[in-house]
């Protein structure tokens, strides 16, 4: 198949699909979604296992080689797992978000949520870094990636922090309706 645009899946180890085949990670699975619904969209999964912010930031210009038209930009969960300062967390999100735009890419940003954490509101605080990111830099947002997966067993690998595979196509069908007000400007989710 001649693919039209590419969209990159750029993101931890939710993004990569630890624990599940290739085939069945939220990558994947929306690509088929877009074809199926006729868009002629590549979608390449650059997800890696336990990545920080910080990584991210570091392996910007390899991910800006392969050309993205979209990235859908899914990172801070291991920052917050290890208590990382929310600040950090919000610049190094935000110079990702900074110089993916500069190079003519749409950034659809995945808000994510911590459960557990033993730092008074810190929680609050981490959510919070998405939805000003994505207001300071006219983003589309992604209120929650894992919305009605998180914290539902039936739909996670046994460290209830993974979906399994059945967990994905409910995370496809929330990214879905974002990534279509980003393929056409202005059609209503």
């Amino acid at each position: 198949m001649s693919y039209e645009k590419t969209i990159i899946a750029l993101g931890d180890s939710l993004t990569e699909g630890y624990g599940v085949k290739e085939k069945e990670a939220f990558p994947a699975r929306l690509e088929r979604k877009l074809q199926e619904s006729g868009y002629k969209w590549r979608v390449i999964n650059a997800g890696i296992s336990g990545e920080t912010s910080g990584e991210t930031l570091a392996r910007l210009n390899r991910v800006l080689g392969l050309k993205p038209d979209i990235v859908i930009l899914e990172i801070g969960v291991n920052d917050g797992l290890q208590g990382s300062d929310p600040m950090t967390i919000h610049k190094n999100i935000e110079e990702i978000v900074h110089i993916l735009k500069k190079h003519g890419a749409t950034v659809v940003l995945a808000g994510m949520q911590m459960f557990d954490n033993l730092r008074p509101g810190y929680n609050a605080v981490f959510a919070a870094i998405y939805s000003e990111v994505a207001k300071k830099h006219n983003l589309i947002l992604i209120p929650f990636f894992l919305e009605g997966v998180a914290g539902d067993p039936s739909l996670n690998r046994l460290d209830g922090i993974h979906p399994t595979a059945k967990g994905y196509r409910v995370v496809v069908d929330t990214v879905y309706p974002y990534l279509l007000k980003a393929i056409e400007p202005g059609k209503q989710p």
